[in-house]
Formats: C-alpha cells, sequence, structure tokens
C-alpha cells in the first residue's frame, strides 16, 4: 500500500502554509480551512512587497498578472510567479513562488507549492499541487463524483472516507501529468509519478511510477 500522508508526498520548505499543513495527518483533511488560511497569512504579509487590490487578495509586487486574467479572493499569490491570459482565479487560492497560472486555467480551493506549473487550459479545484509538479495542457482534476457521493481514497484496496463531496486531486512533489488527462476525484499521485497523456485516472498511483493506463502502472527506471 503506498504511503500517502503529508510528509510523504510534500517537501513542506516549498509553501507557506507548512504549519498549516503539519496539522494534519492526510492532505485532503487540509482543505476546509484554505480560505481561513489565507486570510491568516494575508494579514501578516509586508505591504511593501505585496500588493492588496482589494479585500483578501495579496499579489507579490514581482508578480506579472496578464490584464485579461480574474483574481478573487482571498488568494495570495507568490513572488515570481505568472498568471496569464484569461486565467481564471475564484478563490480559496494560495499560489507559491516562481508558478505559472496559464491561459484560460482555473483555480478554486487549491495549495499550490513553489515551481509548479498549470500553463494551459486547466483546472485545479480542491487540490494540492506539490513541490515542481506540472499538469500538461488541458489536463484537469476532477473534484466531484458523478453520483454526488462522498470522496473515497482507493489505496490498493484500502478505502479511506475523506467525509468530503469535493476532493480532487493531491500531487506530489515532481509530478508529471501528461496532456489532456483527468484525474478523477480523490486522485492520489504521490512523489515522481508521470502519467501518459489522455489518461483517466484514479485510485493511489505509488511514488515513482509511471502511469500508462488502469493496467499498466511501472516502475521508473532507476
Amino acid at each position: 500500500m503506498a504511503d500517502i500522508k503529508i510528509t510523504d508526498l510534500f517537501d513542506l520548505e516549498h509553501t507557506v502554509a507548512a504549519d498549516y499543513l503539519k496539522g494534519f495527518t492526510y492532505p485532503w483533511e487540509a482543505l476546509a480551512g484554505i480560505s481561513d488560511l489565507i486570510l491568516e497569512i494575508g494579514k501578516t504579509l509586508d505591504l511593501s512587497e505585496y500588493d492588496h487590490p482589494e479585500d483578501d487578495v495579496w499579489i507579490h509586487k514581482s508578480v506579472t498578472v496578464f490584464p485579461t486574467a480574474y483574481i478573487h479572493g482571498p488568494c495570495i499569490i507568490g513572488e515570481g510567479t505568472e498568471v496569464r491570459q484569461c486565467a481564471f482565479v475564484r478563490g480559496s487560492a494560495l499560489v507559491g513562488r516562481n508558478c505559472v497560472v496559464g491561459n484560460s486555467t482555473e483555480l478554486k480551493n487549491v495549495i499550490i507549492f513553489d515551481n509548479v506549473q498549470v500553463p494551459h487550459y486547466n483546472y485545479v479545484g480542491d487540490s494540492i499541487l506539490g513541490y515542481k509538479s506540472h499538469m500538461g495542457a488541458g489536463s484537469i482534476t476532477s473534484n466531484v463524483k458523478s453520483d454526488k457521493q462522498l470522496v473515497v481514497i482507493n489505496n490498493e484496496g484500502d478505502h479511506i472516507e475523506t467525509g468530503r463531496k469535493k476532493v480532487g486531486a493531491m500531487l506530489g512533489d515532481y509530478v508529471e501529468v501528461g496532456c489532456n488527462s483527468v484525474l478523477n476525484p480523490g486522485t492520489i499521485l504521490c512523489r515522481e509519478v508521470s502519467v501518459y497523456p489522455t489518461s483517466c485516472v484514479r485510485g493511489v498511483v505509488p511514488e515513482a511510477h509511471i502511469y500508462k493506463n488502469k493496467d499498466e502502472i511501472i516502475c521508473r527506471k532507476k
């Protein structure tokens, strides 16, 4: 059974949410408090370094925001990040340093670690994306089951109740998701996982594996 605790998936040196995340065992447990976390951190930010264009929105002065992007609070966007044309930040988005929020990408209730790229036509909702993870063009996190039941994490026969109707995907550090892939509700991609393009992924993919399809998940060669 794959290790899916917060400490297994993420290097907490690469997010301002580190202390918050240390209070939980599993990453989906942190989803409920993201808005409050952003508001708490926002009050501590140095306004000589951050713009505060409206209530509950803090954007580092080094951030590039294209004119057609929409940003709604609560939201913090860290140093050196790009928010490209027609990006839609719906709120409850904690975006780290040196990230790319790309054209027509939508974010909602997320923690995005430093150096993450969601650069083209991505939907990321109720999810946590670890350090240097990357989602290829058109790949999305699906965060609600079609039957609207509570999301269950399936980890090699072990079924873990989340108690939440909305859970997207948890991407560990250095994860690569191929173009036009769908990560079904409750998907967990452990560190250094790669997903082939146009995949439909559910459940847990163990660390350092390559997801080709549901019947072919192979260990990455060292």
